[in-house]
């Protein structure tokens, strides 16, 4: 089952790309531009798919050419349509030309998520070959590029991201939420690296609650919970947060799939298909018809929002991929869940697998009656978890070679984490 969903999520990674520049589309929406985080999954599930069988050695290598080759020559500068800034890139690029679309912001956490994908790629592809040579070498002068000083604009907090006429975003990345991965490798750069205080910065803002009668660090969306999850392996490894509620950062996300169930089961608002084994409240397509909200029947729904639990929003809309991205932190909550939405037919007909969300108590799409909304596109923010998340579960694979990954080490070091994989890496 889980091999099944892994094939069919990395179908999206082989069809959903230009393959003269690697750039991945967002979503499978007519026209749609193509996404810097959805590149930085398809460059961390190529090894996978090599490994799995989904595609040869050699396509793989040359797809991940292609992609770093195309943001080391793609234009960096001030002009409002260059692809990126500063070693940063934007959010959105469009899918043939590479230059910025919608008049989107230089992201930060984004621009993360893709050199987290580029590192993968430069710990896997570790022959003596040039091709492979060319690719580390690419790999490193992209990570290096990036001024993550610069994006901090004199702060100790990173901001979430800049806009060429308009400066730098208002908000600084804070409180818990998916930018671990972010602070990790600019704490890591070996030319411009945040100082420790960064990190004692972040935690700050960090707060260890009750909810649903669990005590962890709280976020309310899902995907917070397994972003950074996805290239970390954060099992055995402290940080001073987590040491002084001896914890760690994976057994918080194992809490966090558990605060999700939990919810589902009170179902405090009562919506259809909430229980034990459907639950996974997310960042997601949803069935509203504005960003504002849409009220049907008493009852307001959402476009795509970052959904969240106990404090919502939340309108009866589930993300299965969600569920499959917590695989790794409590597999006795995830296979059953995954097993109902696949009695639920929720893939099929659908080319990559489970469709990104549904919702049972919006009024019925005919198309799936018994499950009421389901969205009609399928995404790559989505897709990337759901296939490295399996492997993780199954393999290790990537957390392994992170484990290797020198910007990664180095992050973790400074950022204070101490004890397992960590102590006997030092330790050789």
């Amino acid at each position: 089952m889980l091999q099944a969903i892994q094939r069919d999520s990395f179908g999206y990674f082989i069809h959903e790309v230009n393959e003269e520049n690697g750039l991945v589309a967002d979503k499978t929406a007519p026209g749609w531009p193509a996404s810097i985080a959805a590149v930085g999954m398809a460059l961390t599930a190529y090894p996978i798919g090599v490994e799995r069988g989904f595609m040869t050695h050699e396509r793989a290598l040359q797809r991940t050419l292609t992609t770093l080759r195309f943001f080391m020559a793609s234009e960096q500068g001030e002009s409002p349509t260059a692809t990126g800034h500063r070693g940063f890139y934007y959010h959105f690029l469009d899918m043939q030309t590479g230059k910025r679309a919608w008049r989107c912001e230089l992201s930060s956490i984004d621009t993360a998520l893709l050199m987290a994908g580029v590192l993968t790629a430069a710990e896997y592809f570790r022959a003596d070959t040039a091709a492979e040579r060319e690719l580390r070498e690419l790999a490193d002068a992209l990570y290096r590029r990036v001024d993550w000083q610069w994006m901090c604009n004199g702060d100790r907090a990173l901001r979430h991201g800049w806009k060429p006429g308009s400066d730098f975003l208002p908000w600084h990345w804070q409180g818990y939420d998916e930018a671990m991965i972010l602070y990790l490798l600019a704490l890591g750069s070996p030319t411009h690296p945040l100082p420790p205080q960064a990190w004692d910065t972040w935690l700050s803002t960090c707060a260890w609650q009750t909810v649903e009668g669990i005590e962890y660090v709280h976020a309310g969306p899902l995907f917070i919970h397994q972003m950074s999850h996805v290239w970390i392996d954060f099992r055995g490894i402290r940080d001073a947060l987590m040491r002084s509620h001896d914890s760690d950062y994976f057994e918080n996300s194992r809490r966090a799939a558990q605060v999700q169930q939990r919810y589902a089961i009170r179902n405090p608002e009562q919506f259809a298909m909430y229980g034990e084994f459907g639950w996974g409240i997310t960042a997601s397509d949803g069935p509203g018809a504005t960003k504002r909200g849409l009220s049907v029947e008493g009852r307001t729904y959402y476009d795509y929002v970052a959904r969240g639990v106990p404090g919502g929003p939340d309108d009866g809309t589930l993300a299965p991929w969600a569920v499959v991205a917590s695989l790794p932190f409590a597999p006795e909550i995830v296979l059953p869940t995954i097993e109902r939405y696949r009695r639920l037919q929720l893939h099929v007909g659908n080319r990559y697998g489970f469709k990104a969300s549904f919702n049972a108590s919006f009024p019925a799409d005919r198309r799936h009656p018994v499950v009421g909304w389901v969205s009609r596109h399928h995404f790559g923010i989505n897709e990337g978890p759901s296939v490295v998340m399996i492997e993780n579960h199954l393999s290790g694979l990537v957390w392994r070679l992170m484990r290797g990954c020198a910007p990664i080490v180095t992050g973790l070091t400074r950022a204070g984490f101490e004890g397992g994989w960590l102590a006997a890496l030092r330790s050789r």
